[in-house]
């Protein structure tokens, strides 16, 4: 173990914050002792080899610059290794960051953070989903909400988060609940028609959707929201109570908690962390302990 960090950085997060949130962490990292390496790459493939290549010579932790989408790459690299992972969350959404209770956009303020933590209290060990040899921090979203993000990728305009707004209104004229079948653990095949089935290692994603809003990163289980099927009107009225967390009272709205979990449906994709994960079935798994995080 040296005292170096490493700063896995995204420069296009945000819309270039990634690249100028290195800036000022990097300056509290100095300051704090530590020798600082930056790596980024051309492309996700090449950031996580260049990753796991500087892995290998047993940094003090390493800090994601970025949004969801480069925090879930790290995990590839880093779970179940023993080198701790920060975020330096200046992304779109930032859910793994605001569900660990960390600093949105304020680079400064997260490194300060990560430095507190490293030398006081230490990292945390805490759960990450599994799917195949994916990690995942977060929720893994299928049903409507993946619908929404397949048809948002495929929207060239507009930029930025208002394109998967206008993704949620056509999807929202096309809806229909849709046939899942759905086993937790060890127990029986459930048939359902349901809106959307949500497995949460964490609380929320989509940019503070707290579909999840009881589970916990640290009871080896995952809180699986399943939205029954229900019309169009009513999805449209219960939606913005998924900001606070208080849909989970709607009688439509069941949680089961279990440490495995298959979802399948006809024409699906399964999405974690904001990235496709694959077409449903998918089975994941919640793994204890499986990385170490500098969160309070």
């Amino acid at each position: 173990m040296t005292s170096e960090i490493i700063l896995f950085v995204n420069p296009t997060a945000g819309r270039g914050r990634g690249a100028r949130a290195a800036l000022p962490a990097s300056r509290v990292l100095r300051n704090a002792g530590y020798r600082v390496r930056t790596v980024l790459g051309a492309d996700a493939d090449d950031a996580a080899a260049r990753l796991r290549a500087a892995l290998a010579e047993g940094p003090a932790a390493v800090l994601a610059v970025g949004g969801d989408g480069l925090a879930g790459l790290a995990l590839q690299a880093l779970a179940g290794t023993g080198t701790p992972l920060g975020l330096i969350a200046v992304g779109t959404g930032n859910d793994f960051a605001r569900t660990l209770g960390l600093p949105v956009r304020d680079p400064a303020a997260a490194a300060r953070l990560a430095v507190r933590l490293l030398q006081g209290p230490g990292p945390r060990p805490l759960d990450l989903g599994q799917v195949g040899e994916r990690w995942f921090g977060t929720v893994l979203a299928c049903g409507f909400d993946s619908r929404v993000n397949d048809r948002g990728n495929r929207m060239r305009l507009p930029a930025g988060r208002f394109k998967y707004d206008l993704a949620i209104v056509a999807e929202l004229a096309a809806f229909r609940p849709v046939p899942f079948k759905l086993t937790l653990d060890d127990g029986p095949v459930m048939a359902l028609d349901a809106t959307l089935i949500a497995v949460g290692n964490g609380t929320s994603y989509g940019g503070g959707l707290r579909m999840c809003a009881e589970a916990r990163l640290d009871d080896g289980l995952f809180d699986v929201a399943v939205v029954g099927g229900v019309s169009r009107a009513e999805l449209v009225r219960v939606f913005p109570r998924v900001y606070r967390g208080t849909h989970l009272s709607h009688p439509a709205v069941t949680v089961h908690r279990a440490r495995t979990v298959t979802v399948e449906a006809p024409d699906t994709t399964g999405y974690a962390d904001g990235e496709p994960l694959g077409v449903l079935p998918l089975t994941a798994r919640c793994v204890p302990g499986a990385v170490l995080m500098l969160a309070p």
